[in-house]
């Protein structure tokens, strides 16, 4: 979600009939730029749905739109709170109905802020695997830059109870620190340091937390995957890329092992940009990265996916 453009809310309805043994009810949330086909909504779209059928599956379409709201003022440091509130209260609508339905889901944007509504309408969730280089975690008191996707976190955590931002009057907290695990944070601001969950830094660096059998057995699990936690080389058209990130192996790994314990619930894929790709390599090299790690989440191995009647 940014504040530049009006917005849609694309999503594809998948029915998963590859894997018998563990089959899904999949719901796409793609959130983009509404400037038509030539959007990372419809390339994203596309590169999913054609993996997606190959496997066996049917997809279907719907829409939602974002509006710039007006006026939009700061809030103290936050830019474009009204616009980013409301955007994030319809697609925590959206995610909630999906939940309703009983499928996983998934969000493809579109920068983090987005995961301040994803996860609200993904209420029940508990543990979050936050994977990214930053740790978001910002307040609209503490923030340098104002950019709300360096807030969601904040917005999300019941211990700083941020309140009276406009356009947030529809959320309330539903996170504990202790529900947060992070992967591939490397780069987290001064102002953040005081609020940052000190019992999760131990855990922010193993992948072997990952392990199914190490994961609480009762509890769904949403994942924010937010692309800049990898490596730079493999996702350049990325806002904010921090060196030193995670492979794209141990990404893919981390998607797989949450995938195999059954629990993976819903999954944002963020920070996702082909504008700020130099070159065409970099933008193709971004996307193909983004739906590697999605397709792993919904159980394509590396060793292959195979038929029903294999």
């Amino acid at each position: 979600v940014s504040h530049r453009s009006r917005y849609s809310l694309r999503s594809r309805t998948v029915d998963s009939t590859s894997r018998p043994a563990q089959s899904i009810s999949e719901h796409l949330i793609f959130v983009s730029l509404n400037q038509g086909r030539n959007t990372i909504s419809a390339w994203l779209s596309e590169c999913v749905w054609n993996e997606k059928t190959g496997l066996g599956c049917d997809v279907k379409d719907r829409e939602l739109k974002f509006d710039i709201i007006p006026n939009d003022h700061p809030y103290h440091n936050a830019k474009n709170p009204r616009t980013v509130g409301r955007a994030n209260e319809k697609l925590a609508s959206a995610v909630e109905e999906v939940k309703k339905d009983g499928r996983t889901c998934l969000v493809v944007g579109g920068d983090h802020s987005l995961a301040i509504g994803s996860i609200s309408g993904h209420a029940k969730t508990e543990p979050v695997i936050w994977f990214d280089a930053h740790a978001d975690i910002n307040t609209p008191l503490t923030s340098l830059s104002g950019n709300m996707h360096g807030q969601p976190v904040a917005f999300l955590l019941k211990e700083l109870k941020v309140s009276g931002v406009p356009g947030f009057e529809w959320l309330k907290p539903c996170l504990s620190a202790e529900d947060i695990v992070y992967i591939g944070l490397r780069d987290v601001d001064d102002a953040e340091q005081p609020t940052f969950p000190k019992d999760r830094q131990e855990q922010t660096l193993s992948l072997n937390i990952i392990s199914p059998q190490k994961i609480n057995k009762k509890k769904p699990i949403h994942l924010s995957f937010d692309v800049d936690g990898l490596d730079p080389p493999l996702t350049p058209a990325t806002g904010t890329p921090v060196p030193g990130g995670v492979t794209l192996r141990e990404g893919i790994y981390v998607a797989e092992q949450l995938y195999k314990t059954g629990l993976l619930s819903a999954v944002d894929t963020v920070e996702i940009n082909p504008r700020l790709g130099k070159t065409q390599e970099e933008v193709d090299s971004t996307v193909n990265t983004a739906v590697s790690i999605i397709l792993s989440g919904f159980g394509k191995a590396r060793e292959g996916s195979h038929s029903c009647s294999y």
